[in-house]
């Protein structure tokens, strides 16, 4: 991974974080919290997109999707351990 490419995916991920976060509000444990569950995510997406063989070169339209559908899933997983543990 070259390092443009590693900034752009920490940017991302944590940009990924705070949204996913700011639009599923109910629980959690805060702003932190989201930030570093959404940078999970979306590494969790881009292994996924990467596990699928689909481009990389998706440019960042698409890895922000791919960072936001990540972050998304890990935030609402996280939300649904919180209420239902």
């Amino acid at each position: 991974m070259h390092l443009d490419a590693l900034v752009t995916w920490l940017f991302v991920g944590l940009m990924a974080g705070g949204l996913a976060g700011f639009l599923i509000r109910s629980g959690g444990y805060g702003w932190r919290t989201d930030l570093l569950l959404g940078l999970g995510g979306s590494l969790v997406g881009t292994v996924i997109f990467h596990a699928l063989v689909l481009t990389p070169e998706a440019g960042w339209l698409g890895m922000a999707l791919v960072a936001f559908a990540g972050a998304a899933s890990v935030i609402v997983g996280q939300r649904w351990w919180h209420t239902h543990a």
